[in-house]
């Protein structure tokens, strides 16, 4: 059985963050099915910044301890700040974690970051997505309304609008 010390003791019997955020901005999934060990973590992001971070671990006493840890470390991060959180800055804002358990600080810190990538996706593809923007055309000859779709033809009086237009 490995030999944690206070602060890793700490953490997991008194877990920060532990739960999940309704409608989350993001959400990483990590884990080590040898071991077990499965990490979720939940961010909301506002101005770029972890404005919350929660998790839900199941896992060893590790595990649970380097969830709370990151969770701790990355609130209030800016996004580009926390995706430079590493396993080895999380072990060691733990004091250290016993070397067979040096993978959990891994999961910590890849869930952290694959909630912030899963947000940055969602953003992009928000940037990407085409704007709805409905152009109403009417037909200078007979006055109709040209559905979009329609455009340049006008279903009224069945003429080119830009064909006639360009005769004029």
């Amino acid at each position: 059985m490995p030999v944690y010390n206070e602060k890793v003791m700490d953490h997991f019997m008194n877990p920060r963050n532990v739960g999940e955020i309704e409608n989350p901005d993001g959400i990483g999934e990590e884990g080590n099915p040898v071991c077990g060990d499965m990490m979720t973590f939940y961010i909301k992001v506002k101005d770029n910044r972890l404005e919350d971070v929660k998790f839900k671990t199941f896992g060893c006493g590790a595990a649970i301890a380097v969830s709370s840890m990151v969770s701790e470390m990355a609130k209030g991060m800016t996004l580009d700040e926390a995706m430079k959180l590493t396993p080895a800055s999380v072990a060691d804002k733990l004091e250290g974690l016993p070397k067979n358990k040096l993978h959990c600080s891994n999961l910590g810190a890849q869930a952290l970051h694959e909630a912030i990538n899963n947000y940055r996706s969602k953003q992009q593809k928000e940037v990407d997505k085409p704007k709805a923007t409905k152009q109403t055309h009417s037909c200078p000859y007979c006055e109709a309304e040209i559905a979009e779709a329609a455009f340049p033809y006008c279903e009224s009086c069945h003429l080119n609008v830009e064909e006639a237009k360009s005769k004029d």
